[in-house]
Order: structure tokens, then C-alpha cells, then sequence
């Protein structure tokens, strides 16, 4: 799996200027062309495929950057609000309010959802990393099962679980609270769950 780091918002917004411009310029260079897409999220479901950016709830309210979106992608995934510390940053207490704001938007623009993430090294809660072995087992398949089954029918795909292996080429796993304490196993057993 792919994954990209945060981007600071400065950057990340002049990222998206830039997706834009380029978009506009690619839309218009192609609008000469008799079967050329519209948006880059058409041009990307013509081949059967998806056009996504990563979505922060607290900039749907902004024209610019839910015009672009709105026009440009067919495809979004939460960027930090479906992530362990948003949804449950309290053992059993979920709140998903950020992340339905995303899923509803998408869902109103006929746009395809992608879950991220249900278990990862990063963005968790205090809490999590203090569980002994089983404790831990019980939270990870809570989890994964609380969020799962509140967007049951809303995501079409899942980032289940994310950056296992450490950065490079050594192939090696990365030390998380699951690793260190669940062994290899907490992958497949994520998966299953």
C-alpha cells in the first residue's frame, strides 16, 4: 500500500491551488479534443478508475476548496477524522461527527469513500498504548468493529491497517503498540476482524 504523510496547511493549500490550476490547465488543453472528459474525476471513471484527494472536514466550508473538489474528484478519503484518536480518543466513547460531515458530503456528490484508518502506529490515544497484550487485542477488534459497523454501506474501501513496515527497504515490520505487544498477527487478525 501507498500511503502519503501529513502535508502543513500552508502547503497543503497551495498543493491544491496547484492541483486546481493544473486540472483547469489540463481540462482546457483537452477541451479541443471531440471525446475529452470534463473534470479529471470523469476523465478518471471513463477508465474505470477513481480521481481522490484526502478531505479535511474543516475546509468543506470553503468555496475554493469544495468547488474543486465537488468538480474535480469522484473519490475521497478522510485525511485525520477517521483516524483512532479522532473517533474514540476516549476507551468505548466514539464520535464520528468530522468524519459523517465528509461521508455526507461525498455521499451528496455521488462520490466514492474510502475509510481511513482502523489501525495505525500514529494518531493514537493515550490510552491505547498502555494495554497489556489482551486488553489491547480487545480494543484494536472494538474498534475497528464500532467504526466499521457505524459506515457499514458508506466506504468502498478500507485502509485497514496502515504503514506496518517500517520506511526504506529492509522489509521489516514497524514497532507499534500492536506489534510490539500482538506480534505478527495483528494484521491478519485486524483483517478479519
Amino acid at each position: 500500500m501507498v500511503t502519503r504523510r501529513s502535508i502543513p496547511l500552508p502547503r497543503k493549500a497551495l498543493v491544491l491551488g496547484m492541483a486546481s490550476l493544473l486540472a483547469a490547465a489540463g481540462v482546457t488543453a483537452l477541451s479541443g479534443t471531440p471525446d475529452a472528459a470534463s473534470t479529471l474525476g470523469t476523465a478518471a471513471a471513463e477508465k474505470g478508475r477513481y480521481f481522490g484527494a484526502a478531505v479535511a472536514a474543516n475546509h468543506l466550508g470553503e468555496s475554493a476548496y469544495a468547488g474543486t473538489l465537488d468538480t474535480e474528484f469522484n473519490s475521497v478519503t478522510p485525511e485525520n477524522e477517521m483516524k483512532w484518536d479522532a473517533v474514540e480518543s476516549t476507551r468505548n466513547s466514539f464520535t464520528y461527527t468530522s468524519a459523517d460531515q465528509i461521508v455526507s458530503h461525498a455521499q451528496s456528490k455521488g462520490m466514492k469513500i474510502r475509510g481511513h484508518t482502523l489501525v495505525w502506529h500514529s494518531q493514537l490515544p493515550g490510552w491505547v498504548s498502555g494495554l497489556a497484550a489482551a486488553d489491547l487485542r480487545t480494543a484494536m477488534n472494538n474498534h475497528i468493529t464500532q467504526v466499521m459497523t457505524h459506515y457499514k454501506g458508506k466506504i468502498h474501501s478500507w485502509d485497514v491497517v496502515n504503514e506496518a513496515f517500517q520506511d526504506g527497504s529492509s522489509g521489516a515490520r514497524r514497532s507499534s503498540p500492536f506489534q510490539d505487544k500482538l506480534g505478527n498477527g495483528f494484521i491478519e487478525e485486524a483483517f478479519r476482524t
